[in-house]
């Protein structure tokens, strides 16, 4: 009913069981549309935001696979925002300031692009295609934001804003997109009570913030060449008890570092200081923290980063104070 079985076929994993054909979900779309169908819905609910981290499979092209960044099965953080027409250009505004939002948290910089119907077959009529590309350029210039126009190379359902990130490496990157979508709701014949009682059709948005989570993911890896920022950090510090009998003071300050939800832990193996210091460092830790016998008198701790700059004994509580400004900033 979706129409992805007409336009979609070819990158779908199909099979056929006693003479019926079934496919693995390539596209979120279809169970959006089903969760709207569960309930009769009123104009008051509107905007009404529905949104999922969903697992699809696309057939890519073995020669189009790279690493996380190009995958046949993987996570999209898909939502489908319902609303009255008058409601389009206002709700288009504010998932753009959305992905500024996050994107900006990332310290990534991105650029918007609208793209027009395609020349092969799509589903909507003609009034639609023009009322929907119309409702996405007007948001974009009430954005002031600079954006190029990509003629044909929407999708199959509605035009869509696509925005592409740039990493550190100034490569170009597809993840957010933003698609206006007419056909879908008279497809799946959705409908609201509207302010004068009649039955209505909805209007939805298609949105993605980070498109496929795993590529995402692959991007900022490049794009931080690993030294992720604290706040995004698996491994935020490593604490370096000198000797054994340092140990119980190492697992003191780690249970205060993790009670303000700081990611720690203790290296209390039996090699040298320098080594497990190298080894911190090749794992990209952001603090190393050498306790030995003066740190434990004074109850301090030694900082040392993993661009090998030492800062000093200085006061756990100090400490902290200073990592959760970091954190919270998204230094």
């Amino acid at each position: 009913r979706s129409g992805h079985w007409e336009n979609y076929r070819q990158n779908m994993y199909t099979s056929e069981i006693e003479e019926r054909d079934f496919a693995i979900k390539p596209m979120n779309c279809p169970g959006g549309m089903l969760y709207y169908k569960t309930r009769v819905h009123s104009y008051r609910e509107f905007p009404l935001r529905v949104g999922e981290i969903g697992l699809v499979h696309r057939h890519e092209a073995s020669g189009a696979l790279s690493g996380l960044v190009r995958v046949r099965s993987f996570h999209q953080d898909d939502a489908h925002i319902y609303m009255e027409k008058e409601q389009i250009e206002d709700e288009i505004i504010n998932v753009i300031k959305l992905v500024e939002e996050i994107y900006s948290t990332f310290g990534l910089t991105f650029e918007l692009e609208l793209s027009t119907r395609p020349e092969k077959e799509t589903i909507g009529s003609d009034e639609e295609w023009e009322y929907t590309t119309a409702a996405l350029k007007n948001a974009l210039d009430r954005t002031g934001e600079s954006y190029q126009i990509n003629e044909g190379e929407g999708a199959f359902y509605g035009p869509k804003i696509d925005v592409h990130i740039r990493d550190a490496l100034g490569r170009k990157w597809q993840c957010s997109t933003i698609q206006l979508d007419m056909s879908l709701p008279e497809r799946f014949n959705l409908t609201y009570v509207a302010k004068d009682g009649t039955r209505q059709r909805p209007i939805m948005i298609h949105r993605v913030i980070y498109g496929s989570i795993e590529r995402f993911l692959g991007i900022l890896i490049e794009h931080f060449a690993g030294k992720f920022p604290l706040w995004l950090s698996p491994r935020q510090i490593r604490l370096i008890p000198i000797a054994d009998r340092h140990v119980d003071y190492a697992h003191a300050v780690a249970k205060k570092l993790q009670a303000h939800h700081f990611r720690c832990e203790i290296d209390d193996s039996h090699e040298s200081v320098s080594k497990k210091i190298r080894a911190a460092q090749l794992m990209q830790v952001n603090y190393m923290l050498t306790l030995g016998d003066r740190e434990l008198e004074s109850q301090t701790l030694s900082v040392r980063t993993r661009n090998n700059k030492v800062s000093g004994e200085i006061k756990l509580d100090n400490f902290i104070q200073d990592i959760e400004k970091e954190r919270s900033t998204y230094a």
